[in-house]
């Protein structure tokens, strides 16, 4: 256990970039270290605390935080405290108290590890040379922070999360259509902004039933662990003695009618500190100018405390464009606080959708008619714009640079992402098929007592033995006996059905076949989603209960048999959506077994020919079933009328129409095209594919495992089997269970196998490794020798690895805009520079380890020399750091200022565009140059080599 006293100065192993800290209290077996160059704290336990206290010694040179410097000719100690007694540039004598020391840092380490014989083998300073240079690459990358999540690559969708994700705070609503993937959106934006630290704690709010499919999304697509809370977790943490649950974690999940229901936990979520609020099935927060739900305040009351907001709808627009202006009020209430001037807005917009139509396909000429058009809509500036592509010819690329120039002024283009599914390409056709059984009787007994609801599950009505006597049951395993080859997914609406099915089409039948259901826990739904999606030992049939509709995508099988059928048009869909994604390369087929003239008749035909849900997506779905549900309960009790069941699916059909042209009306179209810019997202994905190095990552993790003692097998081309040894180094490995784990390198078998980890240069596992190599010692201090024709016996080379360290905020991004941290050395006896002659792979392939006890006696007669070529090497290294940061300033002031200039003329035509948005990027800018101008050079690593 480390001793602490407040005052003393203590880096961060596993964050150095942190700069110098300072211990603020020590009590209760923590420590809490204050990071002034990065305006930091950190909370450790004392008994593993990552820390390393700094003391200098005689005859160094250090500086206070005013600038002052003395050469150190003595060192007292006052109350645990280190005092610094030393001469400054005056020639006078000065004192400095450690907590004084300036916070920005230098580190000479290595070379202090090196001469007390702590020598590494060559192995080892290879691999540290190796993170370094991919932990570059990943922080320079396009792609950073959206590596890491198990998702498909849409392009859509990776748009739509690279443009959000690189606001400040931002304030979105996600509007894609039903199947696009909304939540994965939403996952794409919250990872990138905690990998970039943009974001550390964040509150999502869903309604009760989503609560466990966002927990499992999260976890399983993007390795984030959410705590969930409900009030029995609450009243657990109080009486732990947490003041407000809220603040127990720095990932909250909780339902909506949580919050509205219990005033007190509103409360405390309002007041704890959040970065970040996402807000799904946002269209049932419901406000009029003359009042609002209960729901729409609790939300309202906690987006008005929090910097960012997503909320998430897949009908932001349901019967007209009055339906989503109570979601914009939350986004931004200063900027959306009239209703009519909205509306009035919205018919601007509309011509400015009728330009951009006549010039999208690039035929079309920029007539006076139609700068007469637009001088009342786009201003002075808009006109000078479309008069300059006039002028130059109105090439292709000129009418396009335009048309993208009026989408990015269009108002809610900026708060409002609504992709399409006939925007995109991809989806497969949806076939139904139904097959009419004849109802037993005793069913037809039992549901003249029962509730029209039971009557859609004729097993509740069958009693213990309805595996024998449901109909259902013998047409299922005549069918899967038929199609033995081919992938079915069954879904049931209870979970005891699903479990007393496929328990009967196993023992009884012998069919391949598993279960899923919400009585299961994380681990063994993943292992029966993996039994299902392998093609080698595989099932032929997986049957879930409802909760199979929920989050598991199956687009690998094809077949999908719905052994009931819900009422809701909405959850329908979902089972639907589990096979119908981008991707599936099959037509669906959707198989529905139903009684003959029972409620199942009348729902299932009221559902294919009134509302047309099986075969095509019904956006208006929910509102007919609300609309229609009396006549729709009347007709299911009394399906031996069938007049008054066609009389219902033509009112229905007429009615769904209606809503759907109305739908298609209120479209705003030039929000669809602002949601997806085919270039953009091309280059995304492009930067994704090339950053992923899926091969290079696994060479480098083996070797990260082979020197921790990680076991490791094969288990096919891009898969692994990983068992802590029994040897390890490290008590345990990051990421890494007791009982082991299969991970896999490559995306698409990470999409078909949830049992297996897909690790990327982001998942918590590699960034841990990443961490345990350069958060220590490991690997910077090694000696070797080299025998190589041309070097003469006795030569002396020293190859040092600088950093460019740069202490600051992690949501600054500052190492982004240095296009090289890392600075490799390689100077010789003669001090001259010969970084170009001998380069990593020379040093690699020809050094070889010493007995540490004769390296020793070598560094022991070498030191000062060793001492002298390494002050060449970092006057070397400061020279080309210096240009560097210079380049990193340029590089840096180029790109906000010419971000600055498009958001203040765009605020002069878009009010969507807040203020603090640009004030935000000026004080960016000035801290960032601050930051890259207090950069200092961090020897990370040294290896010294003697010719023999």
């Amino acid at each position: 256990m480390i001793e602490c006293h407040p005052g003393q100065r203590w880096i961060s192993n596993t964050e150095p970039e942190l700069g110098l800290g300072i211990v603020f209290e020590v009590q209760n077996r923590r420590v809490v270290v204050t990071f002034p160059a990065s305006d930091e704290r950190r909370t450790y336990a004392l008994d593993n605390a990552p820390l390393t206290r700094v003391q200098y010694r005689a005859a160094d040179r250090i500086r206070s935080e005013d600038g002052s410097e003395i050469i150190v000719s003595r060192i007292d100690e006052i109350e645990g405290c280190i005092v610094y007694q030393g001469i400054d540039a005056r020639g006078q004598e000065m004192s400095v108290h450690e907590i004084d020391l300036d916070s920005f840092v230098q580190y000479n380490r290595p070379l202090d590890r090196l001469f007390t014989g702590q020598i590494d083998k060559a192995s080892r300073f290879r691999l540290r040379s190796d993170t370094l240079n991919y932990q570059h690459r990943h922080l320079m990358s396009r792609a950073f922070g959206l590596l890491g999540p198990r998702v498909q690559l849409l392009g859509h969708q990776f748009y739509i999360a690279d443009e959000v994700a690189r606001r400040h705070a931002p304030r979105v609503l996600l509007a894609d259509e039903v199947g696009l993937g909304k939540t994965i959106e939403a996952g794409l934006i919250l990872h990138q902004h905690l990998i970039s630290g943009r974001a550390n704690r964040v509150l999502i709010v869903v309604p009760v039933n989503l609560v466990h499919q966002w927990m499992i999304e999260m976890l399983r697509r993007f390795n984030l662990k959410f705590s969930i809370l409900d009030e029995e977790i609450c009243d657990e943490l109080e009486g732990s003695g947490a003041s407000n649950p809220f603040e127990s974690a720095q990932l909250i999940l909780t339902s909506l009618g949580f919050l509205v229901d219990e005033t007190k936990r509103c409360a405390q979520a309002r007041a704890a500190d959040w970065d970040l609020l996402i807000v799904d099935e946002a269209h049932h927060l419901t406000w009029s100018p003359t009042d609002s739900s209960s729901e729409y305040d609790a939300i309202a009351q906690l987006a008005a405390r929090v910097p960012g907001l997503l909320l998430l709808t897949a009908t932001p627009e349901q019967l007209g464009v009055e339906g989503h202006f109570a979601r914009l009020r939350l986004l931004d209430p200063n900027r959306y606080h009239d209703l009519a001037k909205f509306l009035d807005e919205a018919q601007r917009y509309a011509d400015i959708n009728v330009i951009i139509d006549q010039l999208g396909d690039g035929t079309s000429e920029i007539t006076d008619e139609l700068v007469a058009r637009a001088e009342n809509i786009l201003g002075a500036e808009g006109i000078e714009a479309m008069q300059k592509v006039r002028a130059d010819g109105q090439s292709s690329d000129a009418v396009e640079i335009f048309v993208r120039e009026l989408l990015d002024h269009h108002g809610t283009g900026r708060v409002l992402f609504r992709n399409c599914r006939d925007g995109i390409s991809g989806f497969p056709e949806r076939r139904l098929l139904t097959y009419d059984l004849d109802p037993p009787n005793v069913y037809l007994e039992a549901s003249q007592e029962l509730a029209t609801g039971a009557c859609l599950t004729p097993e509740t009505a069958l009693g213990d033995e309805w595996l024998s006597v449901d109909p259902r049951v013998e047409w299922l395993e005549a069918w899967l006996a038929a199609h033995r080859t081919d992938k079915t997914l069954v879904i049931c609406a209870h979970a005891d059905t699903a479990q007393a099915l496929e328990a009967y089409l196993r023992s009884r039948r012998g069919l391949r076949s598993a279960v899923f259901h919400e009585g299961m826990d994380l681990v063994a739904r993943d292992r029966a989603a993996a039994y299902f999606a392998d093609q080698q030992d595989d099932a032929q049939v997986l049957i879930c209960s409802e909760i199979g509709s929920e989050g598991r995508n199956f687009q690998f099988a094809r077949h999908l048999v719905l052994f009931d059928l819900p009422p809701n048009p909405d959850l329908l869909e979902q089972r639907i959506g589990r096979l119908d994604r981008i991707g599936q390369a099959h037509t669906v087929e959707i198989h529905v077994p139903y009684l003959r003239d029972t409620a199942q008749d009348v729902l299932l035909q009221w559902l294919h020919e009134g509302i047309d849900a099986f075969e095509h997506i019904c956006p208006a779905g929910p509102a007919l079933l609300v609309e229609f549900s009396v006549l729709l309960e009347k007709c299911m009790e009394r399906p031996d009328d069938r007049d008054a069941l066609l009389q219902l699916i033509e009112q229905t059909r007429t009615r769904r129409v209606e809503l759907s042209e109305k739908l298609q009306v209120g479209r705003d179209r030039l929000i669809e095209r602002n949601s997806f810019n085919r270039a953009r997202s091309d280059d995304i994905l492009s930067a994704v594919n090339t950053a992923e190095q899926a091969l290079e990552l696994r060479a480098y993790l083996e070797a990260i495992f082979d020197e921790f003692g990680v076991e490791h097998e094969d288990n096919g081309d891009m898969s692994l089997v990983l068992q802590p040894g029994d040897h390890m180094s490290c008590h345990e490995f990051p990421g890494l269970p007791e009982g082991g784990l299969t991970v896999t390198f490559d995306r698409a078998q990470a999409l078909s196998r949830d049992d297996m980890h897909f690790l990327s240069w982001e998942h918590p596992m590699t960034s841990g490794a990443i961490d345990m190599v350069l958060g220590g010692e490991f690997g910077n201090a090694s000696f070797g020798v080299v025998a190589a024709p041309g070097l003469a016996a006795g030569t002396l080379l020293i190859e040092a690895l600088f950093v460019i360290v740069c202490p600051a905020p992690r949501g600054s991004q500052v190492q982004r805009f240095l296009p090289q941290s890392m600075l490799r050395l390689v100077v010789d006896a003669a001090c001259e520079d010969r970084t170009l002659t001998f380069g990593p792979d020379w040093f690699h392939d020809k050094v070889r380890d010493v007995a540490p006890a004769t390296a020793q006696k070598v560094l022991a007669k070498t030191r000062d020399q060793i001492a002298a070529l390494a002050d060449h090497a970092a006057h070397f290294a400061e020279v080309s750091a210096e240009k560097l940061i210079d380049a990193a300033c340029l590089s840096m002031a180029d790109e906000l200022d010419r971000e600055i200039d498009r958001l203040q003329r765009l605020a002069r035509i878009n009010p969507n565009v807040r203020e603090e948005e640009v004030s935000y990027l000026g004080a960016a800018r000035q801290n960032r140059e601050r930051y890259l101008r207090g950069a200092q050079l961090k020897l990370d690593a040294v290896r010294v080599v003697i010719a023999t």
